[in-house]
């Protein structure tokens, strides 16, 4: 079984997210239970490492929004590119333009997704990393629940 930052996270992610802000464990106590679990310790750091990395940028935010409008075009770099194929792209600007996120919102998505080591992103995992990010950001509770009902809604029509 090989597992990635990932997978790593998409298990925090699922365990956690009902805890709520009273939740904190210190790391040293997830990492024994995703030791358990079956997560290779390297991996696990590299998942608080991203998580560490959300915490930081949602720190330095300002109140400033990103200028930009529903007429802005965001250009993607080469690397970006790559990782974020044609249809990953198509959906952030659907979800950019639907008002699920805005330009500050759209742009740590993409931050978190460059970050994760993997070579191409695929839509499912973009999306979760959207969900990842929504979640860990005050305010954006109704773009976070717009978002989860169309993932899970998507995960019913997958399994029945």
């Amino acid at each position: 079984m090989k597992e990635n930052v990932f997978d790593v996270l998409m298990y925090l992610f699922e365990n956690y997210m009902d805890e709520g802000a009273e939740f904190h464990p210190d790391q040293e106590t997830l990492t024994t239970e995703l030791t358990e679990a079956g997560f290779p310790r390297g991996e696990i750091h590299k998942a608080f490492h991203w998580l560490e990395g959300l915490s930081a940028v949602r720190a330095s935010e300002t109140t400033l929004p990103l200028p930009g409008s529903g007429a802005a075009l965001r250009h993607y770099t080469a690397p970006e590119m790559e990782k974020l194929d044609e249809e990953c792209r198509g959906f952030l600007l659907y979800m950019e333009q639907s008002g699920v996120l805005d330009t500050a919102m759209r742009e740590l998505v993409i931050d978190r997704a460059m970050a994760l080591e993997v070579e191409e992103l695929a839509l499912e995992q973009l999306k979760w990393v959207m969900l990842m990010v929504l979640f860990n950001h005050p305010g954006s509770e109704n773009a976070y629940h717009l978002l989860e009902d169309l993932v899970f809604d998507e995960m019913q029509g997958h399994l029945h």
